[in-house]
C-alpha cells in the first residue's frame, strides 16, 4: 500500500476534472518521446479524446471503425511488432463485445496491449443501460495476467500512462468521464498491485475504487464528525489486488466498506470479499458492499450514482451499519 494522503479541506468543495483531458495531454507528451506509441480506435476520435493526438501525429492513429473485435486484434499485432497501441473505446464496447479478443489475444497471448476504456461505469448517463459499462471489471477480473487500473484523479491517469510505457504488459485502463476532485498528492507514486492511503483511520475502513474515491472521502468527513476514525483505500490496481492492505484494514479497523461504480458481481466487493473470508474467522470483520445490483436506468450519472447508494451519505450510513455488526 502506497501512502499519498491530500489534505486539502473538504472534498465536497474541490472542483472536478474530466479525466479524458489528463489522458490525452499525458498520452501525447509521451508520444513526443517515444515513436513506439500508437493509438488504435472504434470511429470513437472524440469521444476517445484523440483529436489532438490525430492532428498531431496522423500516422500514429490507426481508425478502424466501428469493428471492436478487429480493433482489439490489430492492438495485439502492433504489440507484437515491438510497438505500444493504446487500444481506446468507450469501456462497454471495448471490454463486452470484444472480450474473446482481450482473451485470447490480449491476456492469454501476453501482448503488451494498453486497453483504455474510455467513458466507464455510467458516465454516459442518458444514453442508458447499452452504454453503461458497470460490468467490465467482473468480466476482466476473470483473465490471467491483465492489470486492471482504475485511477481516481487526473494525477493517477497520468501517471497509468507513464507506468505502461514504461512497463508495457496486458492492461486495461479505465478513463474516466465523469468529473472528479483531485484526491492524490503530488508525492503518491503509483506502484503495481498497491492501493493508495488516501486517508488513515482505525475504526472503519473504506475501500473505493474510481469515481467512488473522492465521494469515500466525503463519507470518512461525515463519520468524523460522529466520533469515527475512517480509512479510505484508493484501490486504484483491481488486478493485481493489494492483499496486504485488506488483511491490514481488517486486523486494524473494526469493519470494510468497498464503494464501485460497478456490478457487485465479481467486481471490487467480491476481490476484498474473497480475501476476508479466506482469512481465520478470529480475523475477520464485518463487509459492507456497496455497488450495482441491477441494469442501471436511463438518467445523469450524478441520478443514476444516487439511486444505487453510491454518495458519501449512503457510504457513512454503510459503515455505520457495518460498525453495528461488530
Amino acid at each position: 500500500m502506497t501512502i499519498g494522503t491530500l489534505n486539502t479541506g473538504t472534498i465536497a468543495e474541490a472542483p472536478g476534472y474530466d479525466n479524458r483531458t489528463a489522458f490525452a495531454d499525458e498520452l501525447i507528451a509521451l508520444a513526443r518521446t517515444d515513436e513506439r506509441i500508437v493509438a488504435v480506435c472504434n470511429d470513437s476520435v472524440g469521444s476517445s479524446n484523440l483529436v489532438a493526438f490525430r492532428d498531431e501525429f496522423p500516422d500514429r492513429l490507426i481508425n478502424v471503425g466501428i469493428a471492436e473485435q478487429d480493433m482489439v486484434g490489430v492492438g495485439a499485432g502492433l504489440a507484437s511488432s515491438g510497438l505500444i497501441p493504446f487500444v481506446c473505446a468507450a469501456a462497454p464496447f471495448l471490454t463486452g463485445r470484444s472480450l474473446e479478443q482481450v482473451k485470447a489475444d490480449v491476456a492469454y497471448s501476453r501482448h503488451p496491449v494498453i486497453l483504455c476504456g474510455m467513458s466507464p461505469g455510467m458516465a454516459y448517463g442518458e444514453l442508458g443501460p447499452t452504454h453503461h459499462s458497470v460490468e467490465d471489471l467482473s468480466w476482466l477480473r476473470a483473465l490471467p495476467g491483465l492489470d486492471i487500473v482504475v485511477p481516481a484523479d487526473r494525477r493517477q491517469t497520468r501517471q497509468a500512462l507513464r507506468n505502461a510505457v514504461a512497463d508495457p504488459r496486458p492492461t486495461f485502463i479505465r478513463v474516466g468521464r465523469h468529473k472528479v476532485p483531485d484526491v492524490t498528492s503530488p508525492s503518491s507514486e503509483l506502484v503495481r498491485g498497491r492501493f493508495d492511503l488516501a486517508r488513515a483511520g482505525d475504526d472503519v475502513t473504506i475501500v473505493a475504487t474510481g469515481t467512488l474515491v473522492s465521494r469515500a472521502l466525503g463519507a470518512a468527513e461525515i463519520l468524523e464528525q460522529a466520533g469515527l476514525s475512517t480509512r479510505v483505500l484508493n484501490a486504484v490496481y483491481i488486478s493485481p489486488l493489494d492483499v496486504d492492505a485488506i488483511v491490514a484494514a481488517a486486523g486494524e479497523t473494526r469493519a470494510i466498506v468497498t464503494a464501485e461504480e460497478a456490478n457487485v458481481a465479481g467486481g471490487l466487493g467480491a476481490a476484498v470479499a474473497s480475501v476476508v473470508a479466506q482469512l481465520p474467522s478470529r480475523s475477520r470483520v464485518p463487509l459492507r458492499i456497496v455497488g450495482l445490483t441491477e441494469f442501471a436506468p436511463t438518467g445523469s450519472t450524478d441520478t443514476l450514482l444516487e439511486h444505487f447508494g453510491l454518495t458519501p451519505a449512503h457510504l457513512a450510513d454503510a459503515a455505520q451499519e457495518a460498525l453495528a455488526n461488530v
